[in-house]
């Protein structure tokens, strides 16, 4: 027999758990069991003014930025809009759900300023890898870094000549933020401080025969190693 056609009905009253509808084999499951932020707030209380309106909770911010890196969401707009439709999102989030998901700009806010100023994110490593240690998962004396070499790819036959470079009309502080940041790790001594290394120039077979000047070749400068994960070893 046919049945009757479904459709929309609002109701008054509603009954509804997520939790009931997040697998238990979830991966956020998994990690939620490991998951201590409870340290985010006293942490960061002095980075909040005394008067104004209520901010939205940090907690909930790092949580949602863990969905995002563990499920590979890039995008902070993105993920806003999967945190808004997934159940298993919002569950691990602590977002019921007429809970109101924090607009993609918030995380720009607090990312290029508070988490920053406050170092948060380093203080949240530093606080996983301590419990690591005190359950017995690592050791805390070695690491072991991935990396990848990447090689240039330039045109040397479109390079500039290095005396039309014109170093001197270049600024520093016209560099992107990203740069700056890039360059002043570089020059940290904690990562083993950069040393000044001057660019080779070398001619290409066919400027040799032609006697053109030697061109700046890209692909002789060694370029630093880019980590994509540590691992700490036991």
């Amino acid at each position: 027999m046919l049945g009757p056609k479904q459709e929309a009905q609002g109701a008054l009253f509603y009954e509804f758990s997520i939790d009931d509808h997040v697998p238990q084999d979830h991966l956020l499951r998994s990690i939620d069991r490991f998951v201590d932020l409870s340290s985010i707030r006293p942490y960061l209380a002095e980075f909040y003014s005394h008067t104004g309106r209520p901010s939205i909770d940090p907690e909930l911010l790092i949580r949602m930025l863990l969905v995002g890196y563990c499920l590979g969401i890039r995008s902070e707009r993105w993920l806003c809009e999967e945190v808004h439709l997934n159940l298993a999102y919002r569950w691990f989030c602590r977002l019921d759900l007429a809970d109101p998901v924090p607009n993609h700009s918030t995380f720009s806010k607090n990312r290029h300023g508070r988490f920053r100023d406050s170092d948060l994110l380093r203080h949240l490593f530093e606080k996983t890898v301590a419990r690591c240690i005190a359950d017995g998962l690592v050791s805390g004396q070695r690491f072991a870094a991935d990396a990848s070499l990447i090689e240039a790819d330039a045109n040397k036959q479109n390079s500039t000549p290095k005396q039309d470079w014109g170093t001197g009309a270049i600024k520093p502080e016209d560099a992107p933020r990203a740069v700056r940041e890039y360059l002043d790790v570089l020059d940290d001594a904690a990562f083993g401080a950069a040393s000044e290394v001057k660019p080779k120039f070398r001619p290409t077979q066919t400027q040799q025969a032609n006697g053109l000047r030697p061109v700046k070749a890209l692909r002789s400068l060694r370029i630093p190693p880019i980590i994509s994960s540590i691992r700490i070893t036991v």
